[in-house]
């Protein structure tokens, strides 16, 4: 069943959309990731506009982590303090992506810088995880399939910040100008990529900050809540790129695949997960890659009569 998106200006198959949803959903609720990663891609790939998939796609994850988040909510996996301090970041960093963003479609740049900074920071992101998830691959081989809990040790300047105090959940004593400047990084890439952040700041959570793994993907989810509301808001009211009908159809994929995520997350080993999603992010920047240096098979130009 074709339905049309006002914002985006075309038609587009329900059912695909909402299984797009629901495939991110699913995402969302095993690693902890609001999925826009996924989601604003798979949109450009499928002809939505890259602004609105931006801002229809941060829509998308607040519904689904919503869901993602109660489920761990339930298992008193969340610290609720230290997704406080990270949402007050994000909402700040949301603010001044905003503002990028509306200079670069000032600019008539906001398509290609999409695409760009999607590779590079997929690219990236993807390899460092494939790396650290085949470490930890070979470490359970060694063992019989026992691998050494890592050290929750936080990065030294962490220690070196004023203002510590406890975050008895997540197991730890430190300053909240680490998490607080850790959300707002997070909040300038939802804003300008319509991710989530969890990609990114489920590994920060653990190895920078020295959180107990318990506690991240469950504190991960609840803060991106509030910062990808933020972020919709400031779409729609600012640049006006939210295509609420694609957000809809998103959502009602997104949440029910969340929940069953958070089951499938239960039943499998940690260091697979992290292979399983590092595998996806670099065949995700490849795929973008693809897109932006080969020729297309339909070109076309622009030209002035007469």
């Amino acid at each position: 069943m074709d339905i049309y998106l006002p914002i985006a200006e075309m038609s587009v198959n329900a059912l695909v959309i909402i299984l797009l949803g629901g495939g991110v959903g699913f995402l969302s609720g095993m690693f902890g990731v609001g999925g826009g990663f996924l989601t604003t891609p798979l949109l450009i790939f499928y002809g939505i506009p890259p602004a609105v998939a931006v801002a229809s796609s941060a829509t998308q994850i607040t519904g689904s982590s919503v869901s993602g988040a109660l489920a761990y909510w339930r298992r008193g996996q969340v610290d609720v303090k230290m997704g406080v301090v990270l949402t007050i970041g994000g909402i700040i960093g949301a603010g001044l992506g905003q503002l990028i963003f509306q200079q670069l479609q000032a600019m008539g740049q906001i398509d290609i810088a999409i695409s760009l900074i999607y590779v590079t920071f997929l690219g990236v992101i993807g390899a460092l995880m494939l790396r650290e998830a085949l470490i930890s691959l070979r470490a359970a081989k060694a063992s019989g399939g026992k691998v050494a809990a890592r050290s929750r040790r936080h990065t030294p300047w962490i220690a070196a910040l004023p203002w510590r105090t406890r975050f008895y959940k997540s197991g730890l004593y430190i300053s909240p100008l680490a998490p607080l400047g850790l959300g707002a990084i997070v909040g300038i890439l939802t804003v300008i990529m319509g991710i989530g952040g969890g990609f990114v700041m489920v590994p920060a959570m653990l190895y920078v900050l020295g959180m107990a793994a318990s506690a991240v993907v469950g504190t991960s989810l609840f803060q991106i809540i509030f910062v990808t509301a933020a972020a919709t808001m400031l779409h729609a009211t600012a640049s006006r790129s939210v295509d609420i009908v694609l957000a809809l159809l998103l959502l009602a994929g997104g949440v029910a695949g969340a929940q069953v995520g958070v089951r499938a997350a239960q039943k499998l080993r940690p260091e697979k997960l992290q292979l399983a999603l590092a595998l996806i992010v670099l065949a995700v920047a490849v795929r973008l890659f693809f897109g932006l240096t080969v020729e297309p098979i339909d070109r076309f130009s622009l030209y002035v009569a007469g």
